[in-house]
């Protein structure tokens, strides 16, 4: 196994470096991995500087404890509700909002691994992931309309859509309820359903795949993916590919892979 490197730059958040891999551990397991305002401004700090650090190919997150994360912590917010404003609500949101959108927008694949809970803003960070796995065990849910909320927050009702289909995200985010494993892979929304002692296998076994990759190919490949999700034509993801390609076609770097793959003997 790789050498792990623990870092102590977050409070609520392990940082392990594996050469060029983070694993990123939510860290508040007596609160189910719930965010709370420190856990938030981590989360935004580390997403959002990933996008100059070309140090790190590959993300994997992952919760502590028996929960991958269980959204906002409502207790601690339920005792400022007399306290509240529009504007500190609105910062909140801004803050939650901006970690997705760093997600989407950095380079590197980002892989969940799901276990128990990944609901609410657990929900959306799984969503925003781009390649997710998780056990039996796992209930995903858009717990805001049953707290007195819309079911429309933290990218869901966009990222959803995207995902399983207008119909699907209205089952779930008008209802709030519980999104079973089985179903998750039945939609697509989950790559494999494994056995909670084989899920960091599953995540090791797809960075290592992802890692065979050249670093500027797999960043522009999740580039593509996401411009093209909202393509208004075939033609115009075309020609996000082709200039894709072409860029890629004269680096030195597809010469010597093409040479090697050529080289491969026949199976």
């Amino acid at each position: 196994m790789t050498e792990t490197t623990p870092t102590r730059e977050f409070e609520t958040l392990i940082r392990e470096r594996r050469g060029p891999v983070d694993w990123i551990t939510l860290n508040r397991p007596e609160a189910l991995n719930t965010f709370n305002a420190r856990m938030l401004d981590e989360l935004r700090a580390y997403f959002t500087g990933l996008e100059s650090d070309s140090s790190v190919r590959v993300v994997v997150l992952r919760g502590a404890g028996k929960h991958f994360c269980a959204g906002l912590d409502v207790k601690e917010m339920s005792g400022r509700i007399g306290e509240l404003d529009a504007a500190s609500v609105y910062a909140v949101q801004r803050t939650l909002s901006r970690i997705i959108v760093a997600m989407r927008r950095c380079p590197q694949p980002i892989v969940a691994l799901l276990h128990g809970a990944a609901a609410g803003g657990g929900f959306s960070l799984a969503l925003a992931s781009d390649i997710r796995y998780c056990t039996p065990d796992t209930r995903m849910n858009a717990a805001f309309i049953q707290i007195g909320l819309t079911g429309c927050d933290a990218g869901a009702s966009y990222l959803l859509q995207k995902l399983c289909g207008a119909s699907i995200a209205a089952e779930y985010l008008m209802t709030g309820r519980n999104l079973p494993a089985a179903r998750a892979y039945a939609l697509g929304l989950v790559c494999e359903v494994v056995d909670a002692e084989q899920l960091e296998a599953a995540g090791e076994g797809i960075v290592a795949d992802l890692l065979k990759a050249a670093p500027l190919a797999l960043g522009l490949t999740k580039q593509g993916l996401n411009t093209n999700l909202a393509a208004p034509s075939l033609e115009a993801a075309l020609e996000l590919e082709d200039r894709q390609q072409a860029l890629m076609a004269l680096g030195p770097d597809f010469a010597a892979r093409m040479r090697a793959f050529i080289g491969k003997p026949a199976r």
